[in-house]
């Protein structure tokens, strides 16, 4: 997405961010970060007063996550005797959003990106382009572009890129071990210099899979059966998910690209000696498989990595997603908002500020659950953390400019449960596939969510359409 001010923005804040941090104590550059009184009072505010004014900032998260906002939180307060910074949380995005949109948001709030059109369609958010721009936060260089872009809307940054998540291949070291594979003539991906891989094809990711599912009841790959876990493939073989990027009204799924890629892929993911068993699935979800060193690979994002880590025993790393023609995957970002109706607003954008600084997003990133925007930390021990696993945390890094941002969708949940028992039967059902017969089901089904006919139309249900199993 391209934004024409604040395009213009990034070129002149190449020339003046000294001078406006300087002026402004900003909290980006390499000193550590200190909050700053705010200049002004913001709406609402009074000026000078004995009793510190009050800023909400609202995170969700796992319980280390937000005991890590609570430790950034503590550190703005700690610097501040105007300022007094409460953390409220949630248990996921979705909650953070019912509360905002029923009126309830914080001064300053984390947020995903696929709810960022609700937000400014409810116009619950004030945008933070010039109040950031203000404080000296620097969208050019020490922040994905990629990330900031994706926040991006009626020409405005409407919040402030915070983290971002590619999805990612995680597998068991022991069980897909490439030196042993290559002497024994597998296909693997090639490694630099410094022995590292990052990058792969889908041929070697078969491969992977083949060799890990040679012993005993070790299967080699699970992939979601889901609009999520199938999109990379299918944007990787040049296909599509959705028939228009802005404002779809179908799925992709019957385009010819899209079909192609979906037949390679499921030439892997369909074969029943790599993929675990019906009575494997039933006692044990896929990430609990991997952990027990039951399964050699999975598909995944940043935050399971710490789950990972504490797993006895398993050895693991990541690989990007394994490319048919051009690379590609999908992921989520998060990012910090203001509050349209806040009180506040100069002193929530202080904090915000500074929750984007170095030091304190390197206090998140160093719990391993996000990929920061901040390119200084994701490029830091912070985040790689070299003594830890995965090795090969790059990755998610390189990743990033992969990534595929899907449109906004008002009915994402009622698409998601309507295609999914078909997604289901395209990728676990038995017997022979009719590819073409249930990819027009699909994008059938999708359209009665993303184009419903107007009232008095008559259409066909997909249900009248040829929906033969694949196993008949």
């Amino acid at each position: 997405m391209v934004l024409s001010p604040l395009a213009l923005r990034r070129a002149a804040l190449a020339g003046c961010a000294l001078t406006v941090a300087l002026a402004t104590a900003a909290c980006t550059g390499n000193a550590e970060p200190q909050p700053r009184p705010t200049k002004s009072p913001g709406k609402g505010q009074s000026g000078a007063t004995d009793k510190p004014r009050e800023v909400v900032f609202g995170a969700y998260g796992s319980e280390e996550e937000v005991a890590a906002f609570q430790d950034v939180v503590d550190s703005f307060n700690a610097a501040s005797t105007t300022r007094q910074v409460t953390l409220k949380s949630w248990p996921d995005h979705e909650s953070a959003l019912e509360d905002v949109l029923a009126g309830n948001a914080p001064d300053a709030f984390l947020t995903s990106r696929i709810d960022l059109d609700q937000l400014v369609e409810a116009e619950a958010l004030q945008p933070v382009s010039l109040l950031l721009d203000e404080r000296g936060v620097d969208f050019g260089d020490r922040f994905s572009r990629d990330a900031v872009d994706a926040f991006a809307m009626d020409d405005e940054l409407q919040c402030m890129a915070y983290s971002v998540s590619p999805m990612v291949i995680y597998y068991n070291t022991d069980l897909v071990d490439f030196d042993k594979m290559e002497r024994r003539e597998y296909d693997v991906p090639t490694a630099d210099d410094e022995g590292v891989r990052d990058r792969w094809t889908l041929a070697e990711f078969g491969a992977a899979a083949q060799f890990a599912s040679r012993r005993g009841d070790r299967r080699g790959v699970w992939i979601d059966p889901t609009l999520q876990g199938l999109a990379p493939f299918i944007y990787s073989g040049d296909g599509q998910v959705f028939d228009d990027d802005r404002e779809p009204t179908s799925l992709a799924f019957s385009d010819d690209n899209t079909r192609e890629a979906l037949d390679q892929t499921l030439a892997i993911l369909r074969n029943a000696a790599v993929t675990p068993t019906n009575a494997q699935l039933a006692r044990a979800t896929p990430v609990q498989l991997f952990k027990r060193g039951e399964l050699a690979m999975i598909a995944g994002f940043r935050n399971l990595v710490p789950e990972l880590r504490d797993a006895v025993g398993l050895e693991f790393d990541v690989l990007p997603m394994p490319t048919i023609d051009t690379r590609a995957t999908v992921g989520d970002i998060s990012g910090l908002c203001l509050s349209a109706d806040s009180e506040v607003t100069g002193d929530a954008a202080d904090f915000i500020a500074y929750a984007v600084s170095d030091a304190a997003i390197a206090t998140v990133s160093s719990t391993g659950y996000i990929v920061p925007a901040n390119t200084e930390v994701a490029a830091s021990a912070d985040f790689l953390a070299p003594d830890l696993e995965p090795a090969n945390a790059t990755v998610f890094n390189t990743s990033i400019r992969y990534m595929e941002v899907p449109p906004f969708i008002d009915q994402r949940v009622e698409l998601v449960e309507a295609v999914t028992p078909l997604l289901e039967r395209l990728v676990t059902a038995p017997g022979v596939l009719d590819l073409e017969a249930v990819t027009e089901q699909i994008d059938e089904t999708s359209q009665t969510i993303l184009a419903p006919p107007e009232e008095g139309e008559e259409t066909e249900s997909p249900t009248d359409s040829p929906s033969e199993s694949p196993s008949e």
